[in-house]
């Protein structure tokens, strides 16, 4: 079999698909694993437990996958035209909500383009073993794809691309065929430090280094419990992820849009106040997040990330009385935190007035 042939065919069918690239990866991942092991004991994946869980798996494919000896990485851009990122971080009474959740979840969209991929081969060589990844396994994704040369990992832990940018989602086929490998590429940070500077948290602790404890994204999604108290001043109105550090990469310039429709916002959440979306009840929370990556973190912790905004609001009446609303709500969680966006308001009881 020509496999040089067949890869660069691969590629083909992968554009035709609807990725922007498509690349090849072998599965010596050592290097990535040994920062992998250094970054879980130091603790900074929090209460991430899977990151820890299934031993070499997620950084050995061949353990995870039998018979893996490539890996076709993909990736696919999400950025929605006109999204307004600027304006609606800097309106404390909207609510930010990172950019790639906006439209439906992509992890359908992608497994399944992924493994019409994977067919396709099939149709063109015969049977052989394949298995498509998106956020779905133990997988080490930047990994695989800053060594299939679809870009580097930045100083912020996210993948760079120099005519792309990092707003696009990755995915992965597992195979069993010993395709040709790209040769990956180099990095281009430089001296720039802008992801650093501007995190609102300090959750890059140093380049290349992200301690999650302190990532708005790990506080907005990740975590089940309480928002620690020293975080949630500089969360500000963002109330599920965090873009900024890719928001100020100058790489960015060079991003695309989006071409995929089940990408584009719903129901207006690119644009949405705080207080509208803490008055949704939870038959409309459903309603409005079915199919989306935002229905992960259920009602609770929706209620519970939009409280904090409400603190970090201005102090209007339509503010306080959204909290009021929710003072006795029957979660002990969403309590703890309409109190302290409360009494960020100078209320320390639900029936006072609001200070003049």
């Amino acid at each position: 079999m020509d496999y040089h042939a067949l890869a660069e065919q691969i590629k083909q069918w992968g554009q035709a698909l609807g990725f922007q690239q498509i690349a090849i990866a072998d599965v010596a991942l050592g290097e990535h694993e040994d920062h992998l092991q250094r970054w879980l004991a130091a603790g900074f994946h929090g209460e991430m437990d899977y990151m820890a869980r299934h031993g070499h798996k997620r950084s050995r494919p061949g353990e995870l996958q039998p018979g893996t000896v490539r890996v076709i990485t993909a990736r696919m851009d999400y950025l929605p035209a006109d999204t307004q990122i600027v304006e609606v971080l800097q309106d404390s009474s909207k609510a930010f909500i990172s950019r790639y959740t906006l439209g439906r979840d992509y992890h359908k969209l992608i497994r399944k383009r992924l493994t019409q991929l994977g067919k396709k081969i099939e149709e063109h060589i015969g049977p052989y073993g394949f298995r498509a990844f998106v956020d779905s396994a133990p997988v080490l994704e930047k990994a695989l794809a800053e060594k299939s040369g679809l870009g580097w990992i930045g100083k912020h832990t996210l993948l760079l691309d120099r005519s792309a940018g990092s707003w696009f989602f990755l995915g992965e086929i597992y195979v069993d065929i010993p395709l040709p490998v790209d040769t990956p590429v180099t990095g281009h940070c430089g001296k720039c430090t802008a992801c650093i500077d501007v995190c609102p948290t300090q959750a890059i602790v140093a380049p290349y280094q992200l301690d999650s404890r302190k990532c708005i994204s790990y506080l907005t999604i990740e975590l089940h419990g309480s928002i620690p108290e020293e975080l949630r001043a500089p969360m500000g109105n963002r109330v599920f992820g965090c873009d900024d550090c890719q928001l100020v990469c100058p790489w960015n310039r060079f991003a695309n849009y989006t071409r995929e429709a089940d990408f584009l916002p719903r129901h207006h959440l690119q644009d949405r106040t705080l207080v509208e979306l803490f008055l949704w009840d939870e038959a409309t929370y459903l309603a409005k997040t079915e199919g989306s990556a935002i229905r992960r973190i259920g009602y609770e912790r929706w209620l519970r990330n939009l409280a904090v905004g409400l603190g970090n609001a201005p102090s209007s009446e339509e503010v306080i009385d959204a909290l009021r609303a929710r003072a006795e709500h029957e979660s002990e969680l969403v309590r703890e935190h309409v109190q302290w966006a409360l009494s960020r308001h100078g209320i320390s009881d639900r029936h006072e007035t609001i200070p003049t």
